[in-house]
């Protein structure tokens, strides 16, 4: 049976070694870093990423329109071939009128099982360029959560190479120890001579 005696690291004791000392404050070290610093870290590049996807948001609604338009193009029958995100759509001829009274028609992505003569929401750029709606509110915080989350996970991976690392040094040192320590000792109870 074995008994298990927590903390003796930290105890003073003439088995407790300088690597066993120090692997044990790593190991304290490597558990406040990764609940205060992994998570603070995070939160900093969820940060950024938030105020970043903002502000690339306002610019796009700065530059882009929305306009209500009418599908006059053929809807094709079969499968769509590009991609709105996640929603599957197709590229037709659209027409809507502009404030000032005029009719534009150009090349739009309509969603997939849209009809001619439908009415659709279709997006421009300011060169009248079809394009996707700027990111909304949902958007912006599911990139600030993803990248948070990545900061997080790559302190978190950061850390514990470190502590690895730490540890391998400490597992040479320690076996280089118990190599020369050894070394006296094996003569006494092999009774050879070094």
């Amino acid at each position: 049976m074995r008994t298990r005696v927590r903390g003796w690291r930290w105890r003073r004791n003439p088995l407790r070694r300088r690597s066993d000392v120090v692997e044990a404050w790593t190991v304290l070290t490597v558990a406040l870093l990764l609940f205060l610093v992994a998570p603070l870290a995070g939160a900093v590049v969820g940060w950024w990423a938030h105020d970043d996807a903002r502000a690339v948001a306002s610019e796009q609604r700065a530059e882009r329109h929305q306009v209500r338009a009418a599908v006059v193009g053929e809807v094709p029958d079969s499968r769509p071939t590009v991609h709105s995100g996640r929603e599957r759509s197709y590229r037709v001829s659209v027409r809507w009128t502009e404030p000032g009274g005029g009719v534009r028609t150009a090349e739009a992505r309509v969603p997939a099982g849209t009809r001619q003569g439908a009415e659709v929401d279709v997006w421009f750029d300011s060169r009248g360029r079809n394009v996707d709606p700027p990111p909304d509110g949902t958007a912006i915080w599911q990139h600030t959560v993803t990248m948070g989350a990545c900061g997080a996970g790559a302190a978190i991976a950061v850390i514990l190479l470190g502590h690895s690392v730490v540890r391998g040094a400490a597992g040479r040192h320690r076996l280089a120890e118990w190599e020369r320590e050894w070394a006296l000792t094996e003569p006494q109870w092999s009774r050879r001579r070094a």
